[in-house]
């Protein structure tokens, strides 16, 4: 019983040391926001988008879904910003409604895709052997395939409709999230730690979430902002094509789809979204750049 009560207090002894010298999150994110303006301001003009989305109806006097046929195909002007659509809607407002769903598709089935990877991950990287052989080789057949050809596959099988779209896109984009866990897991597993803990007679839950978890959620949460906007250009590459999001719903791929065919005589309806696209995904991927950055404890050290 001594020697067991003098191992558990080198454990804790070593925990304590062990999260001591790290830094918190909240002091590697005011470090980003010092260094890394750019990702500041990518994560500014996102939480801006969010909030222009939600409070839509009071921000704009427009209907997104009821046009006036006089003003059908308008240039932007002071009246409408962005210009009216084919029939006669404001497409700014369209485009702010529209970014309810891109907005919700990017982030719903990726924060699915992360539970279902990092559950299948860690436990692969943590458990070894013929686990990880299955959940490895099944993860490799998933990214075998384009993702956005399995997506339109998904969704033919299973139609249009917003929960099919969060299913299918949850389905493609587990799979890398499983191997970025299972890859961090097995790092963490050989650590000495988790040794000590392992040594003692610690549950292998309480190891994954105590120890094996935590640590893994830098990495994770740079994986989560780069995800999201492969997740919008993949809805808006289905919307776009007639299999993802439909009317009366609005999605920026289905307002490109819908103006398409008036890109000479009424560009903007289409180039409105599209900018939105580009911006949104600038913006996460300048915002994971930062958090990497801010995270990742090597480059920190250097």
């Amino acid at each position: 019983m001594a020697v067991f009560k003098t191992k558990t207090a080198a454990v804790s002894e070593e925990l304590a040391s062990q999260i001591g010298e790290s830094e918190s999150l909240s002091v590697q994110l005011r470090r980003m926001a010092r260094k890394n303006k750019l990702a500041v301001a990518s994560a500014v003009i996102l939480v801006l988008l969010v909030l222009a989305a939600i409070f839509v109806p009071i921000l704009s006097p427009y209907d997104a879904t009821v046009g006036d046929p006089s003003i059908r195909l308008k240039p932007p002007s002071g009246a409408h910003w962005l210009g009216t659509d084919e029939m006669g809607r404001d497409v700014l407002t369209r485009l702010l409604y529209g970014a309810r769903i891109s907005l919700a598709v990017g982030v719903v089935p990726t924060l699915i895709s992360m539970v279902i990877g990092v559950f299948m991950g860690v436990i692969a990287g943590y458990m070894g052997g013929k686990i990880d052989y299955i959940i490895m080789r099944f993860a490799d057949v998933m990214l075998a395939f384009p993702s956005l050809l399995l997506a339109m596959v998904i969704m033919y099988t299973l139609g249009g409709g917003m929960m099919n779209i969060f299913m299918a896109l949850a389905l493609v984009g587990w799979a890398s999230v499983a191997r970025v866990a299972r890859s961090e897991t097995i790092s963490l597993k050989e650590s000495e730690y988790v040794q000590a803990a392992r040594s003692i007679g610690v549950p292998s839950g309480r190891i994954i979430r105590r120890h094996i978890f935590p640590n893994c959620l830098p990495a994770l949460i740079v994986l989560f902002t780069l995800n999201i906007p492969s997740a919008i250009l993949t809805e808006s590459s289905l919307s776009f094509l007639g299999v993802g999001v439909q009317l009366p719903n609005s999605s920026w791929g289905l307002m490109v789809n819908m103006g398409r065919q008036f890109l000479y005589n009424a560009p903007w309806i289409s180039l409105a979204p599209s900018a939105a696209i580009m911006l949104v995904v600038l913006c996460c991927n300048f915002l994971g750049d930062g958090l990497r950055d801010a995270l990742d404890p090597h480059l920190n050290n250097e």
